[in-house]
């Protein structure tokens, strides 16, 4: 009977600060600035833990394989494994919260990357392979981290809350490829293979992330948000006899969908073989972790600008910068002499940037076409998607090199970027009512 009572009364707690947070607006932009401020936070781990795994990935298993055919396959594991993390963590964030599912994705992430630590001390690419598929969930945790910043942002706000949340992934994202070296005489000098290094950084850094969510994230945006809609939606059942139901907007979806798929697929190709490209040109891992840094560091500095350019001139524009942004990269990195270091950065940096565009300009069309009751799941299935994406250009990618070369890659990446235009063209078609919207930046 007690253990009752005292439900009943922890239910009436909640309801009260929940009902706080509806009733004020100056609450809720407080809880805004705060959430932005802890997605930053957590996503300077979240990126050192991304960025060191793919710098050495693919040079990992090159070595323990002795064959260039399956170079891509880290890539294309730990993007699968992504792919079912982010289905996992999407669902896990709709029924407990933005604070729960983030926080249990990097954790899960952090395994995995101890876990390829071990497989590298044992020789072991049964346990490799494993891992990598353990280690996807930092990926996909890291990638659905950008979406707690949007849920208490208005329309205008979307994808400015993106960037925001991104631009902070630079610090660790620029700092894992870079640390490289340093992390390789780590982990020689406490006899574990110098490639199994950033690995270390990765566990750490991701567990780090994992628990700056569960500690901070408090009160958790995403149930603020879905309380706001529920007394919406009750008022306009009052002053309506209709019901009404929250529906997404599926053109918007499919169309927000299809330029980070496409996107991700091109940037995961190219970038996947350019660390085993370089190696094979005599440059060392300190000149992949500069590449591979200025790469990353192009995904997610730009972010500063592009987030508010989205909002203002509209997610259309900016989509088709993204495709004609990746021609450019594809283009340059086929042309680009094996020996030069700064057309290597030059090609790698546009990649970056392309893909920073598509992503924001898509994420925000998927805030846009969702509501907060079905949101965290529609943006977990589609983060599946991403992540299968993702994979196959990974998978795909050292098979395209290793029957024809790094140029011909590069050059297809580049042509298969100019079928964002199409899907923007067919995003502008339909009724009136469509067209409208999208004008108006959807």
């Amino acid at each position: 009977m007690m253990v009752k009572k005292d439900r009943v009364k922890a239910l009436d707690v909640q309801s009260t600060w929940l009902q706080d947070y509806v009733n004020s607006s100056e609450k809720q932009k407080t809880l805004y600035k705060r959430t932005l401020l802890i997605v930053g936070l957590s996503q300077i781990f979240g990126g050192a833990g991304l960025a060191a795994g793919i710098t050495v990935g693919a040079i990992l298993a090159q070595q323990m394989l002795g064959t260039d055919s399956y170079a891509g396959v880290p890539t294309a594991l730990f993007t699968l494994g992504s792919a079912g993390a982010a289905w996992f963590v999407g669902r896990l964030s709709q029924r407990k919260g933005r604070r729960v599912g983030l926080a249990t994705g990097f954790i899960l992430g952090g395994m995995g990357a101890i876990g390829v630590i071990f497989a590298a001390i044992l020789n072991s690419v049964f346990l490799l392979f494993l891992s990598l598929l353990i280690y996807g969930a930092g990926t996909a945790t890291n990638l659905q981290a950008r979406y707690a910043g949007t849920d208490l942002a208005n329309t205008k706000q979307r994808a400015t809350a993106v960037s925001l949340s991104m631009v902070f992934t630079t610090f660790g994202a620029v700092a894992g490829p870079n640390l490289t070296e340093v992390m390789g005489k780590v982990a020689l000098s406490i006899h574990v293979p110098a490639l199994a290094g950033p690995f270390i950084l990765s566990a750490v850094a991701y567990i780090l992330a994992g628990l700056v969510f569960y500690i901070l994230l408090r009160p958790d945006p995403l149930l603020i948000a879905r309380a706001i809609e529920e007394k919406k939606q009750e008022a306009d059942k009052q002053k309506s006899t209709k019901t009404s139901k929250p529906i997404n907007n599926q053109r918007g979806v499919t169309v927000g969908a299809t330029v980070m798929i496409l996107t991700q697929i091109v940037m995961v190709a190219i970038m996947t073989m350019t660390p085993v490209h370089m190696k094979h040109h005599g440059h060392g891992l300190g000149e992949v972790g500069l590449v591979i840094g200025f790469h990353i560091g192009s995904m997610y500095l730009p972010s500063l600008f592009t987030g508010v350019l989205i909002d203002k001139i509209g997610r259309t524009a900016m989509t088709i910068a993204s495709g004609v942004t990746l021609l450019l990269a594809g283009l340059v990195a086929a042309m680009a002499p094996s020996d030069s270091m700064v057309l290597l950065v030059v090609a790698l940096s546009l990649l970056g940037l392309g893909w920073n565009l598509g992503l924001i300009s898509g994420t925000a069309q998927i805030v846009d076409a969702t509501e907060p009751s079905t949101r965290a799941k529609t943006q977990g299935t589609i983060d599946v998607l991403i992540a299968l994406a993702g994979a196959s250009g990974g998978a795909l990618s050292g098979m395209v090199v290793a029957h024809s070369s790094y140029a011909i890659l590069s050059l297809s990446g580049g042509i298969l970027s100019l079928l964002l235009i199409p899907v923007i063209i067919w995003a502008r078609g339909g009724t009136k009512e469509n067209k409208i919207k999208v004008d108006q930046g959807f």
